[in-house]
């Protein structure tokens, strides 16, 4: 390569800056004091990010009467710890953010806007087609849990409180002091209290 080529000519250099004087550790701000600052102490409320550099003796006697809420209330002082919990951001209780409510999301919830979402496999849907979630089906009855069905009159499907009701029904129908001793019904009653003693056992009631 040619040293004399014009290209060499066009390139653009970094001229060098003069080399600045090193500058020593800051001196203590305490009054008075010559000593090399080189510990910084907060200057206070309504200046966080601020600080004063002092040396070790004075920053020590900085400390021990610096106070953060110095001029503040008690009552402020409590407010400003509530709201520290938080980080001093805004909070809702639950169901009180009116924002939150007329949100698009929840508008489209309550005006039925999913109810045309397809959902094959029933993850959004309950089965009959209303927005909610999705409960397990029911399980096939054992062949003593269908049994103790039978013999209280009830269907499969029958509720907790159904089966309670109808448990209560027929105790009071079946009691041996409402049929005078029959044997027939005493027997019947006998059967009434197992049959809903194994389906608390199982869960249904």
């Amino acid at each position: 390569m040619r040293l004399d080529s014009k290209y060499f000519d066009r390139i653009r250099t970094r001229r060098k800056r003069a080399q600045e004087p090193e500058q020593g550790p800051p001196t203590c701000q305490w009054d008075g004091c010559d000593k090399h600052g080189t510990h910084r102490a907060p200057v206070g409320r309504n200046a966080e990010g601020q600080f004063f550099l002092f040396c070790f003796e004075h920053v020590k006697e900085y400390n021990k009467g610096y106070n953060y809420f110095s001029g503040l209330s008690d009552g402020e002082i409590a407010r400003y710890q509530k709201e520290a919990i938080t980080g001093h951001r805004p909070t809702w209780t639950v169901g009180v953010n009116k924002a939150a409510k007329n949100s698009p999301l929840q508008s489209d919830i309550r005006s039925g806007a999913y109810s045309r979402v397809r959902d094959p496999f029933g993850f959004v849907k309950d089965g009959d087609g209303r927005g909610g979630p999705r409960y397990p089906q029911q399980r096939k009855l054992k062949t003593l849990e269908a049994k103790a069905f039978d013999t209280m009159g009830l269907g499969a499907n029958a509720s907790a409180p159904d089966i309670k009701r109808r448990y209560k029904e027929l105790v009071k129908m079946h009691h041996p002091d409402a049929n005078g001793g029959d044997r027939g019904s005493e027997e019947r009653f006998r059967e009434v209290i197992q049959a809903y003693q194994l389906l608390k056992q199982n869960g249904f009631c």
